[in-house]
C-alpha cells in the first residue's frame, strides 16, 4: 500500500520554516541560488531542497510538509585533489548546467574537472511516494590516466540547531555471535559529544569495543510527537556514521569508513566509483514511528517483488543444523517426511553435506544419491529445498574443481598466502578469496549457477565471511596495503587480514557480491536467498536489496532469538528476520510452546530433529505451525510492529505487538520470564483507533476469553495477561469491529 502526497516546492519549503519554533531549531535563511539552480525532491513524508553552487552542490534543507525543517550550512565536499602518476593534483570543479536536471523531482547535479578530466554526479531520488529519499554520488574518470581517489563521503551535513535543544540518538546493534545485553541504544545527544557507529561484513564482537551497528541512526526530540530524522547506508562493506554536536551545530557524515587508513581507491580510465547510497528521511513517533515507515519502505522498495508477492513468504522451515555436521541422507529424508507431516514448507540442508571447504560436491559416503536426490525427495513431499554454502572459502581439498589454497592457479585469489604451518582445522571455513578480483567473481558466478541447476535449489544460503575485508595483495583491483599496517593473524582456525586497504577491499568485494547475486536472481527469479554470515554479521540495507531474509543471530535459545528479533525489527521488515529454533529443555507443553513461539515472530526455522519429539509435542507443533501460517504470517508480512515492552532479559515479561489498520486486526505476543513472583503483566497496545471496538481472544485459555475493549482502553489501560508458570507464553488476538469504524460511541 502506498500513499500519495503533494511534492513541496520552494514556496512550500519557505512557508514551512514557521514550524521551526515548535522544535526550537535555530532558523537560518534558505540561501536560494541567485541563478535559480535550486530544486526539491520529495515524498509524502520527506523532502530535500538543494542548490547548485558554481563549485559544489549543497542540501539546503531537510523537512516534512508538516514540519519541522532542518537547515544545512555546508556544501558537499567533492574531492579536493587526486593522485595521478604519483603526483598530487588539485581539482577545480565547475557546475555543468547543461548536463544537470532539477525539474523532474529526481535530481542530478553534474560537476566537471578538466585536469584530470573527471565528472561528479550528485543524485537525489524518491523511490516511492512515501518514506525516505535516496542519495548517491558517482565519480567518473574521463581521462587517459589512472586516478587515485581519496575518501568520498556519501553524505555530509551541518544542521543548525538551538543550543538548548534536547535530542536523542537511537541505533541498533547487529545480533552477530550472541546479542549483547544492550542491543538497542537510545541516548541523549549531548553538546560536545563526538559519536561514531560502524558496520562491516565481519561484525566481530571484541572486548571493550562497541558492537557494530545495522547502519542506521535516528535523531529525535525526546518528548511530544518525538519528531526527527534518520539516515541509513545501503551497503555491506566497511561503513560508518558520524555525529558531532557543538554549540548551535549538529554535524555528521555517512559513508565508507576510512579507518584504518588513509583510504584511497584506484579509478582506471573509463571507470566509475559509486559512493554507497544513503537514504535520508523524517518521521515522528520515535523509534517505532520511524521503524514502521522504514520497514514498509525497505519491504516495497529494496525487497524482491516476487518474494513480496508470494503469500507463503515468510516460509516455515525444517533445518538440519540441529544435528550439526553429522547430517546424512538417511537423517535428511527422515526429517523431510516429518517436516511434511508437521505442515512445514521447506527443508534446509545446512553444513555437513560437502566433501570439503571449497569443494562443493556431495560427500558420497553421506549422500550416496547426491544432493539432487535429497532435493527431489523434498519436492515429492511438497517441500521446497534449500542449501547451505560458504562459497568464497578455499580449503585443502585436492579434488578437481575444488578451491585449494595450495593450488598455484588459485593461490593469488586468496586474501593472503597460507601462513607457515597453516592447517585447515575449521569444518566449514578456510581462507577467504577476494571476490573483488574478476577471476574470482567469474568462478563464483559459474559455481553458483552449477549448484542451483545441479542440486535443484529453491533457496541458497551463504554463510561464513563472504566479503573479503582486508588483503595483502597489491595486484588486485583494491588498493594495495601499506606494508607497515598489514596484520595477518589466525583466530579460531580462521585467517584474518587487517590493513590500510581494508575498506577498499570490502568496497570492491561488496560490489562484486551484489553483481553476482543480481545476475543469479535474474536467471532464477524464484530462487530465495538467505544472508547468514555467521548469524547476523551482514545485516544491512545493501544485503536487504539482494537477499530475501537474514539469519539475525548465531545463538538459538529462546531469549537470544527474542533479543535479536527485538533489535533488528526496529529497522528491517519482520518477514526478513529469521530465528533458528534450537533444542531446549521443555518440561511441559507450555514450555515447549514458549520455545517455538520465541522464534515465530518473523521467519521461522526449526533447527531440531523433530522425529525425537513426544506425541504431545508433535500435536502442539502442528497446531502452532498452522496458526502461524493462517493468522500470524499475514501480520508478519505487512502489519505495523510495536515494541510494547522493555527489551527481553529472560527474567521479566516481554512482548511484541502487530497491528494492521488495513486488516483491522492484530496480535500481542506475550512472554513471561523466569521471575517466580510475576504471574500477571499488563501490556499497553499502540497504533489502534482510539474510538474503535476491539474483540479479544486469548489463544491458550481452555475456555478462550471473549471480551471487547475500545482502542483507547487498550492503549491506556492495556491488556492484562496471566501465566501461572514462568517461561511460558500467550498469544492475544484482537480484531476491530467493522461497525466501530463508523460508530465511535464509547464501549468498555
Amino acid at each position: 500500500m502506498t500513499r500519495s502526497g503533494r511534492r513541496p516546492g520552494a514556496p512550500a519549503f519557505l512557508a514551512s520554516l514557521a514550524t521551526l519554533a515548535s522544535m526550537q531549531l535555530l532558523m537560518v535563511p534558505a540561501a536560494a541560488a541567485a541563478n535559480g539552480d535550486a530544486g526539491t525532491v520529495a515524498s509524502a513524508d520527506t523532502y530535500v531542497s538543494v542548490e547548485a553552487g558554481e563549485r559544489a552542490p549543497r542540501v539546503t534543507a531537510l523537512g516534512t510538509p508538516a514540519g519541522p525543517v532542518w537547515i544545512n550550512r555546508i556544501p558537499e565536499a567533492l574531492p579536493e585533489q587526486v593522485v595521478v602518476r604519483g603526483a598530487a593534483r588539485r581539482l577545480t570543479w565547475r557546475f555543468d548546467r547543461a548536463g544537470s536536471h532539477l525539474a523532474s523531482g529526481n535530481i542530478e547535479l553534474v560537476y566537471a574537472s578538466d585536469a584530470p578530466s573527471l565528472k561528479a554526479r550528485w543524485r537525489w531520488r524518491a523511490r516511492a511516494v512515501y518514506g525516505p529519499l535516496e542519495h548517491t554520488i558517482v565519480l567518473e574518470n574521463h581521462s587517459e590516466d589512472t586516478v587515485w581517489l581519496p575518501l568520498q563521503a556519501s553524505l555530509r551535513f551541518d544542521w543548525a540547531i538551538a543550543q538548548g535543544l534536547r535530542l536523542n540518538r537511537f541505533w541498533v546493534e547487529k545480533g552477530a555471535d550472541t546479542p549483547s545485553a544492550a542491543g538497542v541504544h537510545l541516548d541523549e545527544l549531548r553538546a560536545g559529544e563526538h559519536w561514531q557507529g560502524t558496520s562491516s561484513t565481519y561484525a566481530r564482537p571484541l572486548p571493550e569495543q562497541p558492537r557494530e551497528m545495522i547502519p542506521y541512526v535516528l535523531v529525535t526530540e525526546p518528548d511530544g510527537a518525538q519528531r526527527g530524522w534518520f539516515v541509513g547506508i545501503e551497503f555491506s562493506g566497511r561503513t560508518r556514521i558520524l555525529l558531532e554536536r557543538t554549540g548551535d551545530s549538529l554535524r555528521g557524515e555517512a559513508g565508507l569508513n576510512p579507518e584504518p587508513g588513509p583510504y584511497r581507491t584506484r579509478l582506471p580510465p573509463g571507470a566509475t566509483f559509486v559512493a554507497p547510497t544513503v537514504f535520508l528521511g523524517t518521521a515522528s513517533g520515535g523509534a517505532d514511528g520511524a521503524g514502521n515507515l522504514l520497514r514498509r519502505w525497505v519491504r516495497e522498495v529494496l525487497g524482491n517483488p516476487r518474494t513480496r508477492g508470494d503469500p507463503t513468504y515468510p516460509l516455515t522451515v525444517s533445518n538440519s543444523w540441529g544435528s550439526g555436521m553429522a547430517v546424512d541422507e538417511t537423517l535428511a529424508r527422515r526429517m523431510i517426511v516429518d517436516a511434511a507431516q508437521l505442515g512445514l514448507e521447506m527443508f534446509h540442508l545446512d553444513a555437513g553435506w560437502f566433501r570439503g571447504v571449497g569443494d562443493w560436491q556431495a560427500d558420497a559416503a553421506k549422500f550416496p544419491h547426491g544432493i539432487a536426490g535429497v532435493a527431489d525427495f523434498a519436492h515429492a513431499h511438497g517441500l521446497k529445498f534449500g542449501l547451505w554454502i560458504d562459497w568464497t572459502q578455499a580449503g585443502a581439498s585436492r579434488e578437481p574443481g575444488a578451491l585449494n589454497v595450495y593450488d598455484r592457479a588459485t593461490r593469488d585469489w586468496l586474501i593472503a598466502d597460507p601462513p607457515p604451518g597453516w592447517r585447515h582445522t575449521e569444518p566449514f571455513k578456510g581462507i577467504t578469496t577476494d571476490l573483488g578480483l574478476p577471476a574470482v567473481q567469474d568462478w563464483a558466478e559459474r559455481e553458483l549457477e552449477r549448484l542451483v541447476n545441479e542440486f535443484h535449489l529453491d533457496m541458497l544460503e551463504h554463510d561464513g565471511y563472504l566479503v573479503a575485508q582486508g588483503s595483502t595483495r597489491g595486484d588486485h583491483p583494491a588498493a594495495p596495503p601499506d606494508p607497515a599496517t598489514v596484520r595477518v593473524y589466525g583466530d579460531s582456525g580462521y585467517l584474518w587480514v587487517d590493513g590500510s586497504n581494508s575498506t577498499d577491499v570490502s568496497y570492491h568485494a561488496s560490489r562484486a557480491y551484489y553483481e553476482v547475486y543480481e545476475r543469479l536472481r535474474a536467471r532464477h527469479p524464484q530462487l530465495l536467498l538467505e544472508v547468514c554470515n555467521d548469524g547476523g554479521r551482514m545485516v544491512d540495507f545493501g544485503s536487504a536489496a539482494r537477499g530475501d531474509y537474514f539469519s539475525i543471530t548465531d545463538t538459538y535459545d529462546p531469549l537470544s532469538n527474542r533479543r535479536a528479533f527485538y533489535d533488528a525489527s526496529f529497522v528491517l521488515p519482520p518477514a526478513m528476520l529469521e530465528s533458528y529454533v534450537a533444542q531446549a529443555s521443555a518440561p511441559s507443553i507450555e514450555a515447549f510452546r514458549y520455545i517455538i513461539r520465541s522464534g515465530m515472530m518473523g521467519w521461522f526455522s526449526l533447527m531440531q530433529d523433530t522425529t525425537r519429539w513426544t506425541t504431545a509435542e508433535r500435536r502442539d507443533a502442528r497446531l502452532q505451525v498452522e496458526l502461524y501460517k493462517r493468522r500470524l504470517r499475514p501480520l508478519i508480512r505487512a502489519a505495523d510492529l510495536y515494541h510494547v515492552s522493555a527489551r527481553p532479559d529472560g527474567v521479566h515479561w516481554d512482548g511484541m505487538e502487530y497491528y494492521s489498520p488495513a486488516l483491522g486486526h492484530g496480535v500481542l505476543y506475550a512472554f513471561r520470564g523466569s521471575a517466580p513472583d510475576a504471574p500477571t503483566h499488563t501490556f499497553q497496545l499502540r497504533g489502534l483507533d482510539p474510538r474503535g471496538r476491539y474483540s479479544l481472544r486469548f489463544q491458550d485459555r481452555v475456555a478462550p476469553f471473549q471480551g471487547e475493549m475500545t482502542g483507547q482502553a487498550l492503549m491506556t489501560e492495556g491488556i492484562t495477561v496471566t501465566l501461572a508458570v514462568p517461561l511460558t507464553s500467550e498469544l492475544v488476538f484482537f480484531e476491530q469491529s467493522p461497525v466501530s469504524r463508523h460508530d465511535a460511541s464509547p464501549v468498555r
